[in-house]
């Protein structure tokens, strides 16, 4: 897939848009092999690996933008990323914006939270005014319409307030321009059909799929037929890497090898998934030209 490809040339086809969690170069490439059409940045995996901390709002733009970037540079196809808050007032997010869209990313998620924000599925949450939104939102917004730009704009008002402020907000949301709309973390299906119900068909909705969250978690297919366009799996990969090192490490300690351990990649598959056959080859050729 080419970096061109924007979201809403994904979207165009009708097709729901199935994004996983990456957090590194190497999630992201190992979610392309697999055959992904865009990924998902994930914020809760980006604070677990790069901090080894949770999700509570310890994070920068600046350590953000930079795993973004990095990310965008080594995959083709689309990349979205978890800018939490915007990190500050319309000027923060208007910056951000900026700087996202100078990583190459195809688009971002922008939360109400009230700093510092915390994972959508854990406890505690507060939400700060519409009034005070709604201006990060249009300033990401007026960004965005330049550069091809996906904005979708989240809600965690359903575990700070209600259900009803919830999708009052996603109406707000919707009737501002926002290219998608998320109300995170509902607690039942019946739940994410009343807010697909209160927001026209025209705006697509996003739904999360946090493995053990507060949200039932639902087969693609399912979603896609309940009318959910966007569909994020943030935290699986991460959940299934961190299972397997887990286990790798407590066998190495307990054996002193690995061998025991035999549901992994082989050395030489990890070199080609990291593109060492290609280069070798430009190699060979660089070295050929002086013959």
């Amino acid at each position: 897939m080419r970096k061109g490809t924007t979201i809403a040339d994904l979207l165009a086809g009708g097709a729901p848009l199935l994004l996983p969690g990456v957090w590194d170069t190497l999630s992201a490439r190992l979610a392309v092999e697999a055959g992904f059409r865009a990924v998902f940045v994930s914020g809760y995996c980006l604070s677990a690996t790069r901090l080894g901390a949770p999700d509570v709002g310890l994070l920068g733009q600046a350590e953000v933008v930079d795993a973004a970037a990095r990310i965008c540079a080594a995959v083709d196809v689309p990349v979205i990323v978890d800018a939490d808050t915007g990190y500050g007032n319309a000027f923060n997010v208007e910056r951000t914006v900026e700087e996202l869209v100078r990583a190459g990313a195809a688009g971002c998620f922008l939360e109400d939270q009230v700093w510092p924000k915390r994972c959508g599925h854990m406890d505690g949450k507060r939400v700060e005014p519409l009034a005070e939104y709604l201006p990060k939102l249009r300033a990401a917004l007026d960004v965005a319409r330049g550069a091809s730009f996906h904005v979708t704009a989240r809600t965690d008002a359903r575990a700070a307030v209600g259900l009803d402020e919830a999708i009052a907000r996603a109406r707000a949301f919707a009737d501002a321009g926002a290219d998608a709309v998320f109300v995170e973390a509902p607690e039942s299906a019946a739940e994410m059909a009343a807010v697909r119900a209160a927001l026209p068909r025209t705006v697509a909705l996003v739904a999360n799929m946090v493995e053990g969250g507060k949200t039932p978690v639902r087969p693609l297919a399912e979603l896609a037929a309940a009318g959910y366009q966007i569909v994020v799996a943030p935290v699986g990969g991460l959940l299934a890497a961190s299972h397997a090192l887990r286990e790798l490490y407590g066998t190495l300690l307990r054996d002193g090898a690995t061998t025991a351990m035999t549901r992994r990649l082989e050395f030489g598959e990890m070199n080609t998934l990291l593109g060492l056959d290609t280069r070798r080859r430009r190699e060979r050729e660089w070295t050929a030209r002086g013959e």
